[in-house]
């Protein structure tokens, strides 16, 4: 909870990634990340704007820390990452990178992919990175394939069916969807390997967006991706990169897109755009799209079909990175919003892994392709189950921090990983951190 002054608070200095101290401080209905350097000045950064209030905006959570942390050279937060036993948070999502290289060159982009000539690390080392996770927190992860374009690996089905092999029972690919869309038989090659899932980048439902965030025409490839995965038996979450000014006013389109597309789209996933990797220079406070501003869209731009008061926050990580909402869509359009679902978060509140295995389950068939029941007909209580999970629908969205924004009380409840190269697991915001010049903290290649 924050109160109506200033909290105090850890953060890194935006040009030279230095430790300094800052406060949370609350103006208005308004919540700022201040912060001086040194040498640099003060730097000052909206993260909460409007309602939900911050007061009410958080919820009761186990402190789960690593079974294995990592010793460090003893920096400190957020220098020796590993997990380090400052992190509070276990693993729920792992991110394993299997490439450096991308077919799109696009002027958002947190990996600063694009076309480099430098080797892809070998099926070992990806193994490695699978023992990593399985040793740190187990296989009950979900593990994400990412990059880079991870469909630029030939070998890509292999790399799944290791995954599979090792003991991961739920892998997904974050895809820009372009190699999907060019074969409908790679999707079902994917399947096949052991693929459950696709985080499919997806910025909007006109071209224009995508030629402002990645540089080129998308849409017709984005639908002939859905449209195979589909076809392969492969679950599809959205995931658009909200930019304020160029798709802000087509949250509500990609919403009712992906709702036609129900069951073979299972959700929306929405990530206001970060200032790290690859990226125009840092936004001004009026160009920042918080959390709050992002609910609030939804619900304008549905005519109140998904309402604000209808989503989360979470159940795992710090209460200002995200929000979910699980809805279940009724034969005339309607969405009837399931708040009170027991299980409703990746990681679960439960301090054992038998939490976390169950909410990862939960979540998994939630993403995973909806199989159509057996006998329509039927009035069994196993056909009224299945039925119910194919008009299941997911709405979340996640606010990375970037230099500007990053608050370490946030990274140490941070539970989506990446597998490093040199065996640590390092919290998302922190692998993909970048100064003002393009310095990064810990992403060295893949």
């Amino acid at each position: 909870m924050i109160d109506n002054g200033t909290q105090a608070t850890t953060s890194l200095c935006p040009d030279c990634l230095t430790r300094i101290p800052a406060i949370k401080l609350r103006q208005g209905d308004c919540l700022f990340l201040v912060k001086t350097c040194p040498e640099h000045g003060e730097f000052k950064t909206l993260v909460w704007r409007g309602e939900p209030a911050l007061e009410s905006w958080s919820r009761p959570k186990a402190v789960i820390r690593a079974a294995t942390p990592h010793s460090g050279e003893q920096r400190g937060c957020p220098f020796d990452c590993g997990i380090c036993p400052e992190h509070r948070q276990q693993s729920c999502t792992v991110l394993i990178d299997v490439t450096n290289r991308c077919n799109l060159f696009c002027p958002f982009c947190f990996a600063a992919s694009g076309k480099q000539t430098g080797p892809d690390p070998c099926l070992e080392s990806i193994a490695d990175r699978f023992r990593t996770a399985l040793k740190k927190s187990g296989p009950h992860n979900i593990i994400q394939l990412s990059g880079g374009e991870p469909t630029m690996r030939e070998d890509l089905p292999d790399i799944i069916a290791l995954g599979r092999e090792l003991g991961f029972p739920f892998i997904q690919l974050n895809s820009n969807g372009v190699r999907l869309a060019a074969s409908r038989e790679y999707a079902v090659e994917l399947k096949r390997a052991g693929l459950f899932s696709v985080f499919l980048q997806f910025d909007g439902t006109e071209d224009q967006i995508y030629q402002s965030i990645r540089g080129r025409a998308l849409l017709a490839e984005k639908m002939r991706a859905i449209e195979h995965c589909a076809t392969a038996g492969l679950g599809v979450v959205l995931v658009p990169t909200i930019v304020k000014g160029v798709n802000t006013d087509n949250i509500g389109a990609i919403l009712q897109l992906a709702l036609e597309l129900a069951p073979a789209v299972r959700g929306v996933h929405f990530q206001p755009v970060a200032y790290f990797g690859r990226h125009p220079a840092p936004s001004a406070t009026k160009d920042r799209f918080t959390l709050p501003d992002l609910m609030r869209a939804i619900e304008l731009q549905t005519s109140g079909l998904i309402r604000a008061d209808h989503f989360r926050p979470p159940g795992c990580e710090h209460p200002l990175c995200s929000f979910h909402g699980n809805f279940l869509r009724q034969p005339d359009g309607e969405l009837k919003p399931l708040s009170k679902q027991a299980v409703d978060c990746c990681c679960g509140n439960e301090p054992e892994n038998r939490g976390t295995g169950r909410a990862v389950s939960y979540v998994a068939a939630q993403w995973a392709a909806a199989e159509p029941v057996s006998s329509p007909a039927s009035d069994s209580l196993d056909t009224f189950l299945e039925n119910h999970r194919i008009n299941t629908f997911a709405i979340s969205a996640m606010a990375f921090q970037d230099a500007w924004s990053l608050d370490l009380e946030r990274v140490q409840e941070c539970c989506i990983h990446v597998a490093a190269p040199d065996g640590r697991m390092i919290p998302f915001c922190l692998y993909n951190l970048t100064a003002s010049n393009g310095a990064g903290l810990y992403r060295r290649g893949c």
